[in-house]
């Protein structure tokens, strides 16, 4: 993702600076994932692991990465809290 736009980017929700998410958080939530323990937003389980994600500072939120194209719908966040040794701040 450009280091641009990255730092424009923010959470839609809690206005919190967003950063790409690390190996270590994005194993953490496809695992959950493939768990079946994963929803978004709107309560619609997250099928699909994922492939890149962003997460606010506070490591709560994450958004997903479709094709290099940030997801930055309130709907369509996933609470890290879902994932079971999520790596914290």
């Amino acid at each position: 993702m450009d280091r641009k736009l990255l730092d424009l980017l923010a959470c839609p929700a809690t206005r919190q600076p967003l950063s790409l998410l690390e190996a270590a958080g994005l194993d953490a939530l496809n695992r959950a994932i493939t768990a079946g323990q994963v929803a978004r937003g709107d309560g619609t389980p997250q099928r699909e692991p994922l492939r890149e994600a962003l997460v606010t500072r506070d490591r709560k939120t994450a958004y997903r990465i479709d094709d290099g194209i940030p997801v930055l719908l309130v709907e369509e966040a996933i609470a890290t809290a879902q994932a079971d040794g999520f790596p914290g701040a």
